[in-house]
């Protein structure tokens, strides 16, 4: 028995509100493919919004640019992640059409 490695195709979009030369909010798309579907999939990770710019919907119009370009891609799925704890965003979410799905489990190093 061996187990092989091989590259696996993937792209990564960054996201960014600015104003005035200032990042106030960003998100990251990463488009990943696997054996088991012919079409990608999208991961939507760190998505943020400077604290005096929250509340005014800067969120809201990053996540739907990531979801448009996941659909852009052909995603069959957008999968989005959030920390316990954090009500507004989870709200955001689900107004948005997420729906909360399985459990995420992390290893950190």
């Amino acid at each position: 028995m061996r187990i092989s490695q091989s590259k696996a195709p993937c792209l990564g979009v960054k996201f960014e509100i600015c104003n005035d030369n200032q990042m106030i909010g960003r998100a990251f798309l990463y488009i990943l493919y696997n054996d088991l579907h012919e079409a990608p999939f999208g991961y939507m990770e760190d998505v943020y919004v400077a604290k005096e710019y929250r509340g005014q919907g800067f969120g809201k119009i990053l996540i739907n640019k990531v979801i448009r370009a996941a659909r852009e891609h052909g995603c069959y799925k957008l999968v989005a992640t959030s920390r316990r704890g954090k009500p507004k965003v989870h709200k955001l979410y689900r107004e948005l059409g997420f729906d909360q799905y399985g459990y995420e489990f992390r290893l950190d190093f």
